[in-house]
């Protein structure tokens, strides 16, 4: 007997040609070991130059000084992140205790709530590229792109730089939830004093950034640390930018996606003479791939898996400026269907 019904065509699922296992056997053992003396050099040596910096500011309190020290000020705030950001990973050291610490101490004076931030951090890296599971800089569907208002388009497209800030309250688009509320989905029950510490932290800080503008006036709350603030916001949201959103870097959905291959939909960044000074951030693949690894071994563990990867590793090969302006220019949405797919220009 023979059915006359038919049978919907399965996508096929696409697999790496090499495994987990592959990649992290070529990696040297050391690599994956964190060192706290060595970590607490790096988070010691941010404070110093901060420190530093504010001390020179004050002593010039010169117009001609302050756009140098803004940039330079952010720069460094910015390398603080980063310090927290391997407190988060539990890359920085082998104790807990000390990297809450030292993520505190990192992220709070920034104005980011450590564990709220760590743990959405997580299940972004736990969901990188997937187009429908990834919690941030995903790409926006064809369907939404079609529904946004023209104001709308351009805070997405146009002013994104600067929305860092209004993601720890509000998350990306087309998702719900807070980073300070322990009510949000993003955290498990048994986060929520987690999620609590850090607000409280946070909220510590505003409360001392207030009074040290009530006792010293705007115009040296915003010279001395907003304008800092912003630059440390801009250096944020363009990393991260161009780590995950590049024209012909590839998305999936459903059983085409899986850790791997979404770990590898990002790319190595050049920043130049800024790479150690924001403690190689930039080397990011390798980072996507094993969580684990502190960030002064990612320059010798990128090394390592690059022949495993071959053409699957991604670096890219222009100066960032015109990385910056080609993703600016083609990546704006992606279809509402099928995967692997990538992102489309704007329509006309």
């Amino acid at each position: 007997m023979t059915s006359n019904l038919t049978s919907k065509p399965v996508l096929e699922r696409e697999i790496l040609p090499f495994t987990l296992q592959d990649v992290r056997s070529a990696i040297p053992e050391h690599c994956f070991e964190s060192n706290a003396g060595r970590s607490l050099a790096y988070f010691f040596l941010d404070i110093g130059i901060i420190t530093f910096l504010y001390w020179l500011a004050a002593t010039l309190n010169s117009a001609w000084f302050f756009p140098l020290f803004w940039f330079m000020q952010g720069t460094m705030f910015w390398a603080l992140f980063v310090v927290g950001h391997d407190c988060g990973h539990r890359s920085f050291s082998k104790y807990r205790w000390l990297n809450d610490l030292v993520g505190h101490l990192s992220h709070t004076p920034i104005l980011v709530p450590f564990h709220g931030w760590r743990i959405s951090h997580r299940t972004h890296h736990a969901n990188t590229g997937n187009v429908d599971t990834d919690e941030s800089w995903h790409p926006t569907l064809e369907s939404q792109y079609d529904e946004m208002s023209g104001a709308g388009k351009f805070i997405r497209f146009y002013l994104f730089l600067l929305a860092y800030p209004i993601y720890l309250f509000r998350r990306s688009p087309g998702k719900t939830g807070s980073h300070f509320l322990p009510s949000s989905d993003l955290f498990r029950p048994s986060e929520k004093w987690d999620v609590i510490t850090s607000t409280v932290c946070w909220g510590l800080m505003v409360t001392l950034l207030v009074g040290l503008g009530i006792k010293f006036g705007l115009v040296w709350l915003l010279t001395y640390y907003v304008m800092p603030y912003l630059v440390f916001v801009v250096w944020l949201d363009l990393v991260t930018y161009l780590h995950h959103t590049v024209e012909d870097m590839p998305w999936y959905r459903g059983n085409d996606w899986y850790f791997l291959k979404g770990a590898l939909s990002t790319i190595d960044q050049d920043y130049g003479f800024f790479n150690p000074i924001h403690h190689n951030i930039g080397t990011h693949v390798a980072h996507h791939v094993f969580l684990s690894i502190p960030h002064y071994h990612l320059l010798e563990a990128t090394e390592a898996i690059k022949p495993v990867l071959g053409e699957h590793y991604r670096v890219a090969k222009e100066p960032i400026w015109k990385t910056f302006w080609n993703s600016c220019r083609t990546c704006f949405y992606v279809s509402d269907q099928g995967s692997k797919v990538f992102y489309q220009p704007a329509k006309r």
